[in-house]
């Protein structure tokens, strides 16, 4: 017999640590392929967070990595509010079969709202930093050739 895979659960593992695939080893164990994909793009993503804060905003390389890093997170809120969104029967048809149905309650609601929450946030400050630090390096090239 099959454990029961929680839909609140799944959303809330998206929610806090779903950029390290966590969310996907709770559904689908650990020899999921995807899941194991998840946790090396964050990695580099705060090794860029590091970079910038040793060597300061003008590390071209960091410029590169943090938007990793905030794609990832947007990924993981994008999964959780996919997961809180789908219909109990269909999520009990692909995780749960020959369960009963359990509906869900105001956690998966929570959930969903503070994925959608946190998700903008890390969706528009990603495009806000790289947008930045793409106009800000044109800048310099056109300051470069004036020169």
């Amino acid at each position: 017999m099959s454990t029961y895979k929680s839909k609140t659960i799944a959303t809330w593992l998206a929610l806090l640590l779903g950029s390290l695939g966590v969310h996907r080893f709770y559904l689908y164990g650990l020899k999921d392929k995807l899941g194991w994909l998840h946790p090396w793009p964050t990695l580099v993503g705060l090794y860029g967070v590091q970079r910038m804060g040793l060597l300061g905003q003008d590390d071209q390389l960091a410029w590169v990595l943090i938007p990793v890093l905030g794609l990832m997170l947007s990924l993981s809120m994008l999964m959780g509010i996919v997961y809180g969104l789908t219909p109990d029967d269909k999520w009990n048809q692909a995780h749960n079969p020959g369960l009963p149905i359990r509906a869900s309650g105001w956690g998966i609601i929570i959930g969903m709202v503070l994925c959608l929450m946190m998700g903008g946030i890390c969706l528009m400050s990603t495009i806000a930093f790289s947008a930045q630090r793409y106009f800000e390096s044109q800048e310099e090239a056109a300051k470069a050739i004036s020169q």
